[in-house]
């Protein structure tokens, strides 16, 4: 599983967003039935304008997770002074399912990159009960890692990002 973790350190993931951490769980991040999220790969946003379909590998029943969809290069990668920016919040995800079985929080914001290259990251937390989750008050100026301190959910137990910059007319047709 160690090899997981390393686009998470080369795309600055690990660092920017999430302290290090070994990956214990497998997550599936796949748009439309056939792109899957995985090693920094770039997807147009106009791919991504519906709710992934997010399904965890190697957990059990009787667990929970919690699930975060973060950007952490708003407004731009050179100068992310809104960082990070919140798109998405499910929680009491059971294991080995999927995100629809659990509770969505914050609901999904379609990624809009204005200016350069930005990672949409997708962070698995293991919840150690089922637990009310406190919503931020704000999309922006979210922290990854101060929600998971405020709502006791210890280190991720998986991550996955994808890269998207803004689509010009002709990159969408």
């Amino acid at each position: 599983m160690a090899r997981i973790s390393e686009p998470l350190i080369v795309g600055r993931v690990i660092g920017d967003v999430l302290d290090s951490f070994i990956p214990s769980i497998k997550i599936c991040v796949t748009y439309n039935n056939d792109k899957q999220v995985c090693k920094g790969l770039e997807l147009h946003p106009s791919s991504v304008t519906t709710k992934p379909r997010v399904e965890i590998q190697g957990g059990d029943m009787r667990s929970f997770f919690t699930l975060v969809m973060t950007d952490p290069d708003v407004p731009g990668p050179s100068d992310p002074y809104l960082r990070e920016h919140l798109h998405w919040i499910v929680t009491d995800i059971p294991g080995t399912t999927e995100a629809t079985f659990g509770r969505e929080v914050v609901s999904y914001e379609i990624p809009k990159p204005n200016i350069g290259i930005h990672r949409y990251v997708f962070v698995l937390f293991r919840q150690k009960h089922r637990q009310s989750i406190n919503p931020p008050s704000s999309r922006d100026h979210f922290n990854t890692r101060s929600f998971a301190a405020e709502n006791d959910l210890g280190l991720p137990v998986a991550a996955v990002y994808f890269n998207a910059q803004r689509e010009t007319a002709a990159r969408r047709r």
